[in-house]
């Protein structure tokens, strides 16, 4: 008796044991299905920043190209029209940058002297008045002239 309440036993414990052995390969393969699909998204991801900067620097190279041609038609233009109007054409670029260089240092040294007449420490003052917007317009400036100057030659050449 004992034999067969074994046998039955082993039995039916070695009928299930296929299957949950399956329902363990199953789970393993869910989980590995998701993982394979988590690193399809971030490949495609990566794949969609690399199309979206390729994309910005072809469109920079053409931004560049568009500014260099205008500037050399625009040169062509006032040579065109006489040494007077490119004299006048020449010196918009700088005078415009001198007046603006010209306020904002106005603006600047004002609000430093208001400070200073409120009592604030000099100190303080001068280290407070300049702010990461001063930084970039400081920056925007060189670039413009000094950069520009590079883009320039190169759409001459």
């Amino acid at each position: 008796m004992i034999e067969a309440l074994l046998s039955s036993f082993l039995g039916g414990a070695l009928r299930i044991a296929p299957e949950i052995l399956k329902h363990f390969d199953r789970k393993n393969e869910r989980a590995h299905e998701l993982a394979m699909l988590d690193g399809e998204k971030e490949f495609a991801k990566l794949q969609g920043e690399i199309h979206l900067r390729q994309a910005e620097t072809a469109l920079t190279g053409k931004e560049i190209d568009a500014m260099s041609v205008a500037l050399r038609e625009q040169g062509e233009t006032a040579r065109a029209a006489g040494w007077f109007i490119a004299a006048i054409s020449a010196a918009v670029r700088p005078i415009v940058t001198y007046w603006f260089v010209t306020l904002y240092s106005a603006v600047k040294i004002a609000t430093m002297l208001m400070a200073a007449a409120v009592g604030a420490d000099w100190k303080d003052v001068l280290i407070s008045s300049w702010t990461e917007e001063d930084m970039a317009m400081l920056w925007m400036l060189l670039t413009f002239w000094f950069v520009g100057r590079v883009w320039e030659r190169k759409a001459r050449s």
